[in-house]
Protein backbone atom coordinates (compact mmCIF):
# COMPACT_ATOMS: atom_id res chain seq x y z
CA UNK A 1 0.00 0.00 0.00
CA UNK A 2 1.59 3.64 -0.83
CA UNK A 3 1.51 6.16 1.30
CA UNK A 4 1.71 9.69 1.48
CA UNK A 5 4.59 11.89 3.07
CA UNK A 6 4.09 15.35 3.06
CA UNK A 7 7.07 17.78 3.77
CA UNK A 8 6.99 21.18 5.24
CA UNK A 9 10.62 21.93 3.98
CA UNK A 10 13.38 20.87 3.48
CA UNK A 11 17.46 21.94 3.42
CA UNK A 12 19.49 21.56 0.26
CA UNK A 13 23.13 20.69 -0.34
CA UNK A 14 24.68 20.40 -3.04
CA UNK A 15 28.17 19.10 -2.40
CA UNK A 16 31.10 18.78 -4.67
CA UNK A 17 34.11 16.92 -4.79
CA UNK A 18 37.68 17.96 -5.83
CA UNK A 19 40.67 15.64 -6.90
CA UNK A 20 43.98 17.35 -6.76
CA UNK A 21 47.41 15.45 -7.25
CA UNK A 22 49.63 16.83 -4.58
CA UNK A 23 52.70 18.64 -5.74
CA UNK A 24 56.24 18.70 -5.32
CA UNK A 25 57.46 20.52 -2.09
CA UNK A 26 59.74 22.82 -4.14
CA UNK A 27 55.94 24.80 -5.41
CA UNK A 28 56.38 23.59 -8.98
CA UNK A 29 53.10 22.20 -10.93
CA UNK A 30 53.13 18.56 -11.40
CA UNK A 31 52.57 18.16 -14.93
CA UNK A 32 50.97 14.59 -16.32
CA UNK A 33 47.92 12.82 -18.18
CA UNK A 34 44.44 13.76 -17.16
CA UNK A 35 42.59 12.07 -14.26
CA UNK A 36 39.71 11.02 -14.04
CA UNK A 37 37.12 9.86 -11.68
CA UNK A 38 37.88 6.35 -11.51
CA UNK A 39 41.62 7.43 -10.37
CA UNK A 40 40.56 8.68 -7.71
CA UNK A 41 39.96 5.45 -5.57
CA UNK A 42 42.72 3.20 -7.59
CA UNK A 43 45.39 5.32 -6.82
CA UNK A 44 46.04 6.06 -3.00
CA UNK A 45 47.77 8.75 -3.35
CA UNK A 46 45.24 11.61 -4.94
CA UNK A 47 43.84 13.57 -2.52
CA UNK A 48 39.93 13.98 -2.54
CA UNK A 49 37.80 15.93 -0.65
CA UNK A 50 33.39 17.09 -0.41
CA UNK A 51 32.92 20.62 0.10
CA UNK A 52 29.42 22.33 0.58
CA UNK A 53 29.23 24.22 -2.55
CA UNK A 54 25.55 25.68 -1.60
CA UNK A 55 23.21 25.37 0.86
CA UNK A 56 19.71 26.77 1.35
CA UNK A 57 17.16 26.49 4.08
CA UNK A 58 14.35 25.19 2.56
CA UNK A 59 16.05 24.77 -0.88
CA UNK A 60 14.75 28.03 -2.31
CA UNK A 61 16.41 30.45 -4.79
CA UNK A 62 18.19 32.92 -2.76
CA UNK A 63 16.89 31.50 0.71
CA UNK A 64 18.96 31.87 3.47
CA UNK A 65 22.38 29.52 3.41
CA UNK A 66 23.27 27.61 6.60
CA UNK A 67 26.18 27.78 8.26
CA UNK A 68 28.50 26.70 11.45
CA UNK A 69 27.14 29.77 13.15
CA UNK A 70 28.95 31.39 16.09
CA UNK A 71 31.85 29.39 18.01
CA UNK A 72 33.09 30.08 21.33
CA UNK A 73 36.96 30.04 22.00
CA UNK A 74 39.50 30.84 24.02
CA UNK A 75 42.71 31.85 23.07
CA UNK A 76 45.43 30.20 25.80
CA UNK A 77 49.46 31.74 25.43
CA UNK A 78 50.32 27.84 27.09
CA UNK A 79 47.89 25.19 25.77
CA UNK A 80 49.49 22.43 27.28
CA UNK A 81 48.55 19.63 29.84
CA UNK A 82 49.39 20.77 33.71
CA UNK A 83 49.21 18.45 36.98
CA UNK A 84 48.80 19.68 40.15
CA UNK A 85 50.33 17.31 42.21
CA UNK A 86 48.61 19.16 45.83
CA UNK A 87 45.12 19.15 44.35
CA UNK A 88 41.95 16.88 44.60
CA UNK A 89 39.09 16.50 42.35
CA UNK A 90 36.16 13.94 43.00
CA UNK A 91 33.02 13.58 40.76
CA UNK A 92 29.29 12.80 41.69
CA UNK A 93 28.07 9.79 43.64
CA UNK A 94 27.85 6.43 43.41
CA UNK A 95 25.52 4.47 45.32
CA UNK A 96 25.04 0.76 43.95
CA UNK A 97 21.80 0.32 45.90
CA UNK A 98 19.72 2.83 44.02
CA UNK A 99 21.84 2.81 40.82
CA UNK A 100 23.25 6.18 40.46
CA UNK A 101 26.45 6.49 39.27
CA UNK A 102 27.76 9.78 38.40
CA UNK A 103 31.76 8.79 38.55
CA UNK A 104 32.21 10.38 35.08
CA UNK A 105 30.45 13.38 36.48
CA UNK A 106 33.04 16.57 37.15
CA UNK A 107 30.41 19.46 37.01
CA UNK A 108 32.59 23.39 36.82
CA UNK A 109 29.42 24.61 38.91
CA UNK A 110 30.40 22.56 41.62
CA UNK A 111 32.96 22.82 44.31
CA UNK A 112 34.82 19.42 43.27
CA UNK A 113 38.40 20.50 43.92
CA UNK A 114 40.45 20.91 47.25
CA UNK A 115 43.80 22.11 48.01
CA UNK A 116 46.40 21.93 50.62
CA UNK A 117 49.81 23.87 50.60
CA UNK A 118 51.64 23.71 47.81
CA UNK A 119 55.15 23.99 49.86
CA UNK A 120 54.71 21.08 51.47
CA UNK A 121 55.13 18.57 48.74
CA UNK A 122 52.65 16.72 46.19
CA UNK A 123 50.13 14.19 48.16
CA UNK A 124 51.04 10.24 48.04
CA UNK A 125 48.63 8.53 49.50
CA UNK A 126 44.97 9.00 51.24
CA UNK A 127 43.66 7.35 53.92
CA UNK A 128 39.96 7.26 54.89
CA UNK A 129 39.15 6.67 58.57
CA UNK A 130 35.27 7.01 59.77
CA UNK A 131 34.76 10.42 58.77
CA UNK A 132 38.11 11.81 58.79
CA UNK A 133 40.25 12.27 55.41
CA UNK A 134 43.78 11.62 55.96
CA UNK A 135 46.12 13.06 53.45
CA UNK A 136 49.66 12.62 53.33
CA UNK A 137 52.09 14.93 51.51
CA UNK A 138 56.20 14.76 51.12
CA UNK A 139 56.23 17.12 54.12
CA UNK A 140 53.24 17.29 56.48
CA UNK A 141 50.36 14.98 57.24
CA UNK A 142 47.18 16.72 56.96
CA UNK A 143 43.47 15.45 57.92
CA UNK A 144 39.76 16.55 56.95
CA UNK A 145 36.39 16.10 57.83
CA UNK A 146 34.38 13.63 55.23
CA UNK A 147 30.98 15.24 54.13
CA UNK A 148 31.01 17.49 57.11
CA UNK A 149 32.76 20.94 58.13
CA UNK A 150 34.07 22.85 61.20
CA UNK A 151 33.31 26.76 62.23
CA UNK A 152 35.07 27.47 65.76
CA UNK A 153 33.80 29.35 68.08
CA UNK A 154 34.93 32.91 69.75
CA UNK A 155 36.91 30.25 72.32
CA UNK A 156 38.79 28.77 70.18
CA UNK A 157 36.31 25.30 70.43
CA UNK A 158 35.55 23.52 66.69
CA UNK A 159 31.66 22.92 66.05
CA UNK A 160 30.53 20.24 63.52
CA UNK A 161 28.17 20.78 61.35
CA UNK A 162 26.31 19.16 58.35
CA UNK A 163 26.39 20.19 55.01
CA UNK A 164 26.86 19.74 51.12
CA UNK A 165 30.56 20.19 51.42
CA UNK A 166 32.64 16.68 50.63
CA UNK A 167 36.06 17.69 51.89
CA UNK A 168 36.18 19.99 54.81
CA UNK A 169 38.43 22.09 55.60
CA UNK A 170 42.27 20.73 56.43
CA UNK A 171 43.70 20.93 59.69
CA UNK A 172 47.79 19.96 59.76
CA UNK A 173 48.91 17.68 62.14
CA UNK A 174 51.82 18.52 65.07
CA UNK A 175 55.16 18.04 63.70
CA UNK A 176 57.31 18.56 60.19
CA UNK A 177 56.98 15.22 59.17
CA UNK A 178 55.37 13.70 55.58
CA UNK A 179 55.37 10.26 54.31
CA UNK A 180 57.70 11.34 51.56
CA UNK A 181 57.65 9.74 47.85
CA UNK A 182 57.58 6.11 50.05
CA UNK A 183 53.53 5.82 49.74
CA UNK A 184 54.37 1.70 50.04
CA UNK A 185 55.95 2.62 53.44
CA UNK A 186 52.07 2.95 54.66
CA UNK A 187 50.59 0.21 57.22
CA UNK A 188 47.92 0.19 59.32
CA UNK A 189 46.34 -1.59 62.29
CA UNK A 190 43.29 -0.11 65.01
CA UNK A 191 43.89 3.56 64.88
CA UNK A 192 47.51 3.51 64.21
CA UNK A 193 49.19 4.20 61.27
CA UNK A 194 52.89 3.40 60.10
CA UNK A 195 55.00 5.08 57.37
CA UNK A 196 58.59 6.55 56.92
CA UNK A 197 60.12 9.81 55.55
CA UNK A 198 63.16 9.14 54.47
CA UNK A 199 64.06 12.95 53.67
CA UNK A 200 64.11 13.20 57.71
CA UNK A 201 66.07 10.10 58.64
CA UNK A 202 62.65 9.25 60.34
CA UNK A 203 60.06 5.96 61.04
CA UNK A 204 56.84 7.21 62.32
CA UNK A 205 53.77 5.71 63.98
CA UNK A 206 50.19 8.40 63.51
CA UNK A 207 47.80 7.30 66.24
CA UNK A 208 45.39 9.11 68.49
CA UNK A 209 48.08 11.05 70.13
CA UNK A 210 49.62 11.93 66.91
CA UNK A 211 52.96 11.80 65.19
CA UNK A 212 55.59 9.69 67.17
CA UNK A 213 59.06 8.77 66.08
CA UNK A 214 59.73 5.27 66.56
CA UNK A 215 62.94 4.93 64.95
CA UNK A 216 64.23 6.34 68.31
CA UNK A 217 63.67 3.59 70.19
CA UNK A 218 67.50 2.30 69.78
CA UNK A 219 67.56 2.58 66.26
CA UNK A 220 68.79 6.57 65.65
CA UNK A 221 71.99 5.72 63.90
CA UNK A 222 70.92 2.78 61.82
CA UNK A 223 67.85 4.26 60.13
CA UNK A 224 70.01 7.30 59.75
CA UNK A 225 72.29 5.47 57.61
CA UNK A 226 70.20 3.46 55.86
CA UNK A 227 67.26 5.96 54.76
CA UNK A 228 69.38 8.84 54.24
CA UNK A 229 71.08 6.70 51.03
CA UNK A 230 67.23 5.74 49.76
CA UNK A 231 66.98 7.78 46.13
CA UNK A 232 63.98 7.04 43.97
CA UNK A 233 66.04 5.31 41.73
CA UNK A 234 68.22 2.90 43.32
CA UNK A 235 66.11 2.35 46.21
CA UNK A 236 62.75 1.95 46.99
CA UNK A 237 60.68 1.18 51.35
CA UNK A 238 58.06 -1.05 51.56
CA UNK A 239 55.92 -1.43 54.91
CA UNK A 240 53.30 -4.10 55.96
CA UNK A 241 51.12 -5.06 59.15
CA UNK A 242 52.39 -8.44 60.47
CA UNK A 243 48.84 -9.75 61.93
CA UNK A 244 49.73 -11.94 63.12
CA UNK A 245 53.24 -11.45 65.44
CA UNK A 246 51.47 -8.12 65.51
CA UNK A 247 54.31 -6.43 64.15
CA UNK A 248 55.25 -3.45 61.78
CA UNK A 249 57.79 -4.68 59.28
CA UNK A 250 59.73 -2.88 57.07
CA UNK A 251 62.07 -3.27 54.22
CA UNK A 252 64.64 -1.34 53.05
CA UNK A 253 66.40 -1.56 49.59
CA UNK A 254 69.19 0.97 49.09
CA UNK A 255 70.20 -0.98 47.04
CA UNK A 256 71.50 -4.06 49.64
CA UNK A 257 68.18 -5.13 51.27
CA UNK A 258 67.30 -5.11 55.00
CA UNK A 259 64.06 -6.17 56.64
CA UNK A 260 63.09 -5.49 60.45
CA UNK A 261 60.38 -5.45 62.81
CA UNK A 262 58.69 -3.26 65.26
CA UNK A 263 57.05 -4.45 68.25
CA UNK A 264 54.25 -2.48 70.16
CA UNK A 265 54.60 -4.69 73.12
CA UNK A 266 57.57 -4.17 73.43
CA UNK A 267 57.79 -1.00 72.05
CA UNK A 268 61.40 -1.53 70.19
CA UNK A 269 62.80 -2.74 67.12
CA UNK A 270 62.76 -6.78 68.11
CA UNK A 271 64.67 -8.59 65.16
CA UNK A 272 65.89 -8.28 61.24
CA UNK A 273 65.03 -10.82 59.14
CA UNK A 274 66.90 -12.72 56.34
CA UNK A 275 63.95 -12.33 53.45
CA UNK A 276 63.41 -8.99 51.52
CA UNK A 277 59.98 -9.00 49.99
CA UNK A 278 58.64 -6.50 47.56
CA UNK A 279 54.71 -6.33 48.86
CA UNK A 280 53.67 -7.39 52.18
CA UNK A 281 49.88 -7.55 53.47
CA UNK A 282 47.82 -9.49 56.23
CA UNK A 283 44.43 -10.75 55.87
CA UNK A 284 41.85 -13.47 58.27
CA UNK A 285 44.89 -13.36 60.70
CA UNK A 286 47.80 -14.68 58.45
CA UNK A 287 50.81 -12.41 57.13
CA UNK A 288 51.77 -12.55 52.84
CA UNK A 289 54.23 -11.43 51.17
CA UNK A 290 55.31 -10.99 47.66
CA UNK A 291 58.15 -12.08 46.02
CA UNK A 292 59.20 -12.67 42.24
CA UNK A 293 55.55 -12.48 41.47
CA UNK A 294 54.72 -15.33 44.01
CA UNK A 295 52.92 -15.20 47.00
CA UNK A 296 53.84 -16.92 50.19
CA UNK A 297 52.63 -17.35 53.67
CA UNK A 298 54.84 -16.96 56.77
CA UNK A 299 54.79 -18.65 59.61
CA UNK A 300 52.91 -21.56 57.31
CA UNK A 301 55.76 -24.60 58.08
CA UNK A 302 57.88 -26.59 60.34
CA UNK A 303 61.23 -25.51 59.78
CA UNK A 304 62.25 -22.25 61.22
CA UNK A 305 64.19 -19.50 59.28
CA UNK A 306 63.21 -20.88 55.93
CA UNK A 307 62.13 -18.04 53.25
CA UNK A 308 60.87 -18.38 49.65
CA UNK A 309 62.35 -21.94 50.16
CA UNK A 310 65.88 -20.96 51.44
CA UNK A 311 67.13 -21.82 54.81
CA UNK A 312 68.68 -19.38 57.25
CA UNK A 313 70.91 -18.81 60.40
CA UNK A 314 69.70 -17.00 63.18
CA UNK A 315 72.25 -14.73 65.16
CA UNK A 316 72.79 -12.24 67.60
CA UNK A 317 74.43 -9.68 68.53
CA UNK A 318 75.07 -8.71 72.10
CA UNK A 319 76.74 -6.12 74.24
CA UNK A 320 78.25 -7.16 77.75
CA UNK A 321 79.22 -4.11 79.85
CA UNK A 322 79.22 -5.08 83.63
CA UNK A 323 80.73 -2.48 86.09
CA UNK A 324 81.40 -0.08 82.67
CA UNK A 325 84.15 2.36 84.32
CA UNK A 326 86.66 -0.75 85.36
CA UNK A 327 89.05 -2.39 82.82
CA UNK A 328 88.08 -6.31 82.90
CA UNK A 329 89.52 -9.54 81.50
CA UNK A 330 86.34 -11.77 80.34
CA UNK A 331 87.49 -15.18 80.91
CA UNK A 332 84.16 -17.28 80.01
CA UNK A 333 81.02 -17.38 78.29
CA UNK A 334 77.68 -19.05 79.20
CA UNK A 335 73.83 -19.02 77.96
CA UNK A 336 70.68 -20.53 78.94
CA UNK A 337 68.53 -22.09 76.05
CA UNK A 338 68.81 -24.46 73.55
CA UNK A 339 71.83 -26.82 72.21
CA UNK A 340 72.97 -25.89 69.02
CA UNK A 341 74.47 -21.86 69.60
CA UNK A 342 78.11 -20.95 68.64
CA UNK A 343 80.05 -18.00 69.06
CA UNK A 344 81.37 -16.78 65.97
CA UNK A 345 82.70 -13.48 67.16
CA UNK A 346 83.72 -11.85 70.83
CA UNK A 347 85.94 -8.70 70.83
CA UNK A 348 86.52 -5.65 72.54
CA UNK A 349 86.37 -2.09 72.21
CA UNK A 350 88.45 -0.55 69.78
CA UNK A 351 92.06 -0.47 71.90
CA UNK A 352 93.36 1.72 69.09
CA UNK A 353 94.61 2.38 65.83
CA UNK A 354 97.96 1.69 64.52
CA UNK A 355 100.12 2.76 61.00
CA UNK A 356 100.61 -0.22 59.04
CA UNK A 357 101.77 0.27 55.09
CA UNK A 358 100.34 3.58 55.46
CA UNK A 359 96.82 2.98 56.59
CA UNK A 360 95.49 3.42 60.06
CA UNK A 361 94.09 0.18 61.33
CA UNK A 362 91.92 -0.16 64.70
CA UNK A 363 92.73 -3.02 67.19
CA UNK A 364 90.45 -4.75 69.07
CA UNK A 365 91.11 -8.31 71.52
CA UNK A 366 89.40 -10.72 70.00
CA UNK A 367 88.76 -14.10 71.15
CA UNK A 368 88.97 -17.61 69.19
CA UNK A 369 85.21 -18.97 67.82
CA UNK A 370 83.53 -21.08 70.40
CA UNK A 371 81.85 -24.26 68.49
CA UNK A 372 78.18 -25.60 69.96
CA UNK A 373 77.60 -28.28 72.35
CA UNK A 374 77.44 -30.61 69.23
CA UNK A 375 80.05 -29.73 67.19
CA UNK A 376 82.55 -29.01 69.64
CA UNK A 377 82.99 -32.52 70.52
CA UNK A 378 85.56 -35.09 69.86
CA UNK A 379 86.43 -38.45 71.21
CA UNK A 380 90.07 -39.47 72.20
CA UNK A 381 90.69 -42.49 69.68
CA UNK A 382 93.15 -44.03 72.87
CA UNK A 383 90.51 -43.64 75.52
CA UNK A 384 87.22 -43.72 73.95
CA UNK A 385 86.66 -40.04 76.30
CA UNK A 386 84.23 -37.71 75.06
CA UNK A 387 85.82 -33.87 75.44
CA UNK A 388 84.46 -30.64 74.23
CA UNK A 389 86.05 -27.60 72.33
CA UNK A 390 83.46 -25.46 72.16
CA UNK A 391 80.17 -25.12 75.04
CA UNK A 392 80.26 -27.98 77.68
CA UNK A 393 76.45 -28.17 79.25
CA UNK A 394 76.38 -28.28 83.24
CA UNK A 395 73.03 -28.12 84.83
CA UNK A 396 71.32 -27.02 81.82
CA UNK A 397 73.64 -24.23 81.22
CA UNK A 398 75.99 -23.89 78.62
CA UNK A 399 79.56 -22.63 78.95
CA UNK A 400 82.93 -21.98 77.97
CA UNK A 401 86.35 -21.02 78.53
CA UNK A 402 87.17 -17.84 75.89
CA UNK A 403 90.95 -18.22 74.34
CA UNK A 404 92.34 -15.01 73.57
CA UNK A 405 92.97 -14.52 69.39
CA UNK A 406 94.50 -11.50 69.42
CA UNK A 407 98.28 -12.26 68.74
CA UNK A 408 101.13 -9.46 69.84
CA UNK A 409 101.67 -6.35 68.28
CA UNK A 410 104.92 -4.76 67.45
CA UNK A 411 106.93 -4.30 70.68
CA UNK A 412 104.28 -6.10 72.43
CA UNK A 413 104.98 -9.11 74.71
CA UNK A 414 102.33 -11.65 75.33
CA UNK A 415 102.01 -15.32 75.81
CA UNK A 416 100.84 -16.83 72.41
CA UNK A 417 97.05 -16.12 71.85
CA UNK A 418 95.73 -19.76 71.49
CA UNK A 419 97.24 -20.25 74.97
CA UNK A 420 95.90 -17.10 76.80
CA UNK A 421 92.70 -17.16 78.42
CA UNK A 422 90.51 -13.94 78.32
CA UNK A 423 89.66 -10.58 76.82
CA UNK A 424 90.43 -7.50 78.57
CA UNK A 425 87.70 -4.46 78.15
CA UNK A 426 85.77 -2.11 79.07
CA UNK A 427 82.78 -4.17 77.35
CA UNK A 428 82.98 -6.83 75.08
CA UNK A 429 80.68 -7.76 71.98
CA UNK A 430 79.20 -10.91 71.48
CA UNK A 431 77.80 -12.75 68.09
CA UNK A 432 75.93 -15.50 68.45
CA UNK A 433 74.48 -17.85 65.60
CA UNK A 434 73.04 -21.33 65.36
CA UNK A 435 74.97 -24.07 63.51
CA UNK A 436 74.15 -26.13 60.93
CA UNK A 437 73.77 -29.87 62.24
CA UNK A 438 72.58 -29.73 65.64
CA UNK A 439 68.66 -30.41 64.88
CA UNK A 440 68.28 -27.73 61.71
CA UNK A 441 64.54 -28.59 61.54
CA UNK A 442 63.87 -27.28 65.41
CA UNK A 443 63.29 -24.06 67.09
CA UNK A 444 66.42 -22.48 69.03
CA UNK A 445 65.88 -20.56 72.30
CA UNK A 446 68.19 -18.28 74.12
CA UNK A 447 67.11 -16.61 77.44
CA UNK A 448 69.98 -15.49 79.16
CA UNK A 449 73.86 -14.88 77.95
CA UNK A 450 76.51 -14.32 80.56
CA UNK A 451 80.40 -14.05 81.44
CA UNK A 452 82.67 -14.83 83.99
CA UNK A 453 85.05 -11.72 84.46
CA UNK A 454 87.99 -10.20 86.32
CA UNK A 455 88.52 -6.82 87.61
CA UNK A 456 91.86 -5.16 86.60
Amino acid sequence: MAITLEVQYFNSFWMKRLYNLPGPTNGTPRTGPAINIEDGYSQPNLQNDWYIEESRIRGGYNNVSTDYGVKAYIVEDEPRQQTFGNTMIYSGIYNSRTGINQTNQFSVAEEITRAVDPIEGTIQKLYAEDTNLIVFQEKKVNRALIDKDAIYTAEGQAITTSGTQVIGQFQAYGGNFGISQDPGSFAVYGYRKYFTDRDRNAVLRLSMDGITEINNYGMIDWFRDNLSSVTTSNGEITGGWDMYNKNYTLNITNPASSTLSFDEASNGWTSFYSYNPQLMTSCLGQFYSWQDNKLWQHYSNTSPNNFYSTSYRSSVHLVLNPNPIKMKTFKTINYEGSSGWEVIDFYSEVTGADEVNGLWVNYSDTALRVPSYFEGQWVDPTTNIVYRQGFDRKQNVYMASLINNSGARDGEVIFDGSSSTGIKAFYANVIMQTDLTTDPSSQKQLFTVGSNFATN
